[in-house]
């Protein structure tokens, strides 16, 4: 993923290597601090240690998920070597790391079968999966105290919900999940060789498992997700097989990632501030207080901290040029914290309207998911708050990765309001 190290244009920026490292461990939990640094110095700057430029600020953010001389250009692992052949197809036959023409085609034969009804009709399933997760959450904490809420809840939830959309067992959840942690593992920077081999073997795996799957509903169609994409591979090959099992691939991927971190980084800002969890408890009936506080828990810690583009042309951007095959990368965290935009930004504040937040993206490649990831953090935030009320975080562990940002585990209790 990441380029070797380079240098800027002579005179076109400051690096910033000294104020971020995405390797330490430090900054990794709270990046907040060093991002509002650099936003100080410039909208776009030069990280000498990941060889690419950096945007700081929404605006710039915003620029580069729009402009479309600012593609996904995908850089093959392979070279010569079998063992990422998977791993480069998966990702080069998907939506996310395809341009138009082909993104174009992609985008609306997926977008077109999103568009059956797929997801609404998901809308009663939602709730009672996470009314059944929940029956189990609160069995623990009666018993032990306490839960962490990421194992529990928001980890299974959306595999088993994407399972529902394309019609796979759900028993097989976990092996889904597991698979979809290994692949992206390989987002993060330097992924060590275990990590590599784990990827590899979850690429292979995956691709099989989808493509049995899109055989069986080739011979007996159902009510799902995947018979529609089947259907559109065999009505005049307008989606090719790698293609489908790239999409189902990406579908559970991102779709699973974004609500686990979504849901996880949240909740943990909602339960830091007594203040704005009494007011949301006290406002749970109405919808409008719910859909305010998802957005709220997408943009103040968002679960996709950086979106990777590369020029295919040289780029005026924001007071830097960015020469083509020259790299920038969107940090979306700092962009959803830039004062410029969010007053008070560093503070959760639970009704924040208007609340334009990158956390999905932009442009043509906004993340097609984000209806239904809004749908499950609505309905997975009120219930659980519901059901068990107060509540506070008594054990926390971070992720130590930065470019999906999430908890590891996240334990909570019933709040003591005794006090």
């Amino acid at each position: 993923m990441w380029p070797l190290p380079g240098a800027p244009p002579v005179g076109q920026s400051v690096g910033v290597t000294d104020l971020f490292d995405l390797r330490d461990r430090d900054f990794v939990t709270d990046p907040y601090p060093a991002l509002a640094a650099a936003r100080e110095q410039a909208p776009v700057l030069w990280h000498e240690g990941l060889g690419l430029w950096v945007t700081t600020t929404h605006g710039a953010a915003s620029s580069v998920l729009r402009d479309r001389r600012l593609g996904r250009i995908l850089r093959p692992r392979s070279r010569g070597d079998d063992a990422w052949t998977t791993f480069d197809w998966l990702h080069a036959d998907s939506i996310l790391d395809s341009e138009p023409p082909k993104h174009t085609r992609l985008r609306r034969l997926v977008a077109g079968a999103f568009a059956r009804g797929h997801v609404t009709r998901l809308r009663p399933r939602v709730e009672e999966i996470a009314a059944g997760l929940l029956d189990d959450l609160e069995r623990t904490v009666d018993g032990d105290g306490r839960v962490d809420v990421i194992a529990a809840f928001a980890e299974p939830l959306p595999v088993l919900v994407i399972c529902e959309l394309l019609g796979a067992p759900t028993g097989d959840w976990k092996v889904l999940r597991d698979w979809s942690q290994a692949i992206v593992r390989m987002y993060e920077v330097d992924p060590g060789l275990a990590a590599q081999r784990d990827a590899q073997h979850a690429c292979d795996e995956f691709a099989s498992y989808v493509e049995a799957l899109a055989a069986e509903r080739a011979e007996a169609p159902g009510d799902d997700l995947l018979t529609s994409l089947v259907q559109e591979r065999d009505g005049g090959d307008r989606l090719s097989p790698r293609e489908l099992v790239a999409t189902v691939v990406l579908l559970l991927n991102a779709g699973h990632e974004a609500s686990v971190n979504g849901f996880g980084n949240g909740l943990a800002s909602l339960l830091a501030d007594r203040e704005q969890l009494d007011a949301v408890l006290a406002g749970l009936d109405d919808p409008a207080v719910v859909e305010r506080l998802v957005e709220e828990m997408l943009r103040h810690d968002s679960p996709l901290h950086l979106f990777e583009r590369t020029a295919t042309a040289d780029v005026e951007l924001h007071g830097v040029t960015v020469r083509a095959g020259q790299k920038v990368a969107a940090l979306l965290g700092a962009a959803n914290r830039d004062p410029a935009v969010f007053a008070e930004p560093d503070r959760f504040v639970a009704d924040r309207d208007p609340n334009p937040h990158l956390a999905f993206g932009a442009g043509i490649h906004f993340c097609l998911g984000a209806p239904l990831a809004r749908m499950e953090l609505q309905i997975t935030t009120r219930a659980l708050l519901e059901r068990l009320g107060p509540l506070e975080v008594v054990e926390a562990a971070r992720r130590p990765t930065f470019v999906l940002r999430g908890y590891d585990r996240l334990v909570v209790a019933r709040a003591d309001r005794s006090t």
